[in-house]
């Protein structure tokens, strides 16, 4: 195989073995800045990808990651981290990982080219047309990751392509290709460094647009958490509050009566008749506080300040 980016050597790396451990820390720390720095470069892709991301689950889809190794951890904490953060269902994302369940506890590296069981994992994943699917490796060339982007494409589903090579296969098969070109990392090869740092805030920002299309973001709350814990209640609360500028008390007893729906809550102390009422209202806006609040005939910029302050917020 010709050397790729990933598994070229860095120009810190001789004699690294020999340097003082600060010196060390310090291009381990220099070298991971470097590489998220890429990231920036891929921004108009990364909108693309969100865009089509959202219209999929807006219309029923699913969302699937398939990877293997590092790249399979970074979509592994991508996704599970949906349900919570933004309330899109359990049910709508699919986690396909090289090796199943037992890359959780091994992470061997002989199931990365088992593209048998890529096709396998797709066919399980029920993917077809309205459905998404993003395949993430490192060196674009990952035997699972590029036969996961073949099956999915092959099914009908959107594709979306996550590599730190430029032109590799993975890329080359993605209807929509995102190029993170990370720099060689310090130790040759190690891509769970610098190329799944970039990975990782790549898919933060993949997730975190995507949700904001879906319209699970505003200003900087997130109003469609799942509550399911003495944190995440007590953060829903706060939220109600600081959005509507209730009390913390009224909000918490706003959210027991709308069954713990933030947006509802919200909705119910901008004057929303009932439950009922305030989720039809949410419908009709397309999920997204902001015009569901313009039908009540609030101004959302200028309605109730954050945390009950008596002052108001205005339009820049």
């Amino acid at each position: 195989m010709a050397e790729t980016r990933t598994e070229a050597l860095h120009k810190n790396a001789e004699g690294l073995d020999i340097q003082a451990p600060e010196a060390i820390l310090s291009y381990l720390a220099d070298a991971q800045i470097e590489a998220a720095k890429v990231v920036r470069h891929a921004i108009p892709s990364i909108a693309r990808a969100a865009e089509i991301i959202a219209g999929r689950l807006k219309s029923g889809g699913k969302l699937a990651y398939a990877a293997a190794g590092s790249s399979g951890l970074m979509a592994l904490a991508d996704a599970l981290e949906l349900p919570g953060t933004f309330g899109i269902h359990r049910d709508r994302i699919a986690i396909l990982i090289a090796g199943g369940d037992d890359a959780f506890r091994t992470l061997a590296g002989g199931p990365e080219d088992d593209t048998e069981e890529a096709a396998a994992a797709v066919a399980k994943a029920g993917l077809g047309k309205g459905d998404c699917l993003i395949a993430i490796s490192a060196s674009g060339t990952t035997p699972y990751a590029v036969r996961a982007i073949e099956e999915a494409a092959r099914c009908g589903a959107a594709t979306i392509g996550i590599a730190n090579n430029r032109d590799s296969a993975l890329l080359r098969q993605a209807q929509t290709a995102i190029l993170l070109e990370t720099p060689p990392e310090l130790i040759a090869g190690s891509t769970r460094m610098g190329a799944g740092t970039a990975q990782k805030i790549a898919l933060n920002m993949l997730s975190t647009l995507t949700a904001i299309h879906l319209g699970h973001v505003h200003d900087g709350y997130m109003v469609n958490l799942m509550a399911d814990n003495i944190k995440l209640r007590d953060r829903a609360a706060r939220i109600v509050a600081a959005v509507s500028g209730r009390g913390t008390d009224e909000a918490a007893r706003l959210l027991e009566k709308s069954g713990g729906a933030v947006k509802t809550a919200i909705l119910l102390a901008a004057g929303a008749d009932s439950t009922d009422a305030a989720q039809k209202i949410l419908e009709e806006a397309g999920q997204k506080l902001r015009p569901a609040l313009s039908a009540l005939g609030h101004d959302p910029e200028k309605w109730k300040p954050l945390f009950g302050k008596d002052h108001a917020r205005t339009k820049k």
